[in-house]
């Protein structure tokens, strides 16, 4: 299956899901049903493409592995965050706001908006699991993996350490600045960038050099930090947490400091002589 067809079946596919969520979200009137299905929604679209673009590959197996573990951790994770909890705030503005005109505008302004996002993120993915040359795994492809693991630590392992934080009640009103989050201030949002610029990898791994290679790590890392992620977060935080401009002064805001990127070379290095010292000459 060449790129565009394996494109027009993920669009499908994404199109089917995002109207499926908004009309239960109709009958449920809780709009953030969507964001539980941001993760599993890349999980849709690789295995559906996959499934077009049969026979599977070492490779693809290894791009379907990563893309599965990451998209539904991150769905089953938020979902049970927000799990009776309600609508979230910015739906229930956005719901005041239009009144009875809600109903429709939210298909196009938030599931129809996602789901573009959402293919745009793809890309790298959607050519990885349709193209003909993507067979074993190569030296890159491994550099890559390393990346998006490493990002997998940072995302879940922050996410973990922040849920631990909460649950003892001594840490009411503090701050986490301990573990992963001395490293970055927002270790679970860096890590779900660096898994994706994994991805970018691989792709140009296999041959793809073009634009599809980098779009998704790029404009995932740019929605992260400008849109969804940090800077709306600190904006709140900046005036909610006591000691916040400290941290802020001593931690880095997103990307760790140079040790951190010293390190994860090293791991790469490492991992890329076992993998050639395993493979069969």
């Amino acid at each position: 299956m060449d790129f565009s067809a394996a494109y027009g079946v993920a669009a499908s596919a994404t199109f089917s899901m995002m109207t499926a969520i908004w009309i239960c979200s109709l009958f449920s009137k809780d709009a953030s049903l969507v964001d539980r299905f941001w993760g599993a929604g890349f999980v849709l679209i690789a295995w559906v493409v996959a499934f077009f673009s049969m026979p599977l590959t070492s490779a693809k197996v290894l791009v379907l592995s990563v893309v599965s573990i990451w998209g539904l951790r991150l769905s089953l994770y938020i979902h049970w965050r927000n799990r009776g909890h309600g609508e979230d705030y910015r739906y229930v503005e956005m719901r005041r706001h239009h009144g009875n005109r809600f109903w429709w505008y939210s298909f196009i302004s938030v599931f129809c908006l996602q789901g573009a996002l959402m293919l745009i993120v793809a890309a790298p993915v959607v050519f990885l699991m349709s193209s003909p040359q993507v067979n074993e795994i190569s030296s890159a492809g491994v550099v890559g993996a390393i990346f998006w693991a490493t990002g997998f630590v940072f995302e879940a392992g922050g996410d973990w350490q922040l849920l631990r934080f909460k649950q003892n009640p001594a840490n009411k009103g503090q701050l986490l600045k301990n573990g992963l989050w001395s490293i970055t201030r927002h270790p679970n949002y860096f890590g779900d960038a660096l898994q994706w610029w994994g991805i970018g990898i691989m792709a140009f791994a296999y041959g793809q050099t073009g634009l599809l290679t980098f779009i998704g790590p790029i404009v995932m890392t740019l929605f992260i930090r400008k849109v969804s992620g940090v800077d709306l977060l600190e904006k709140n935080l900046k005036n909610s947490k006591p000691g916040y401009a400290e941290y802020i002064a001593n931690t880095p805001p997103f990307f760790p400091g140079w040790r951190f990127w010293v390190l994860l070379l090293a791991l790469s290095v490492i991992a890329l002589f076992v993998f050639n010292a395993l493979s069969p000459h």
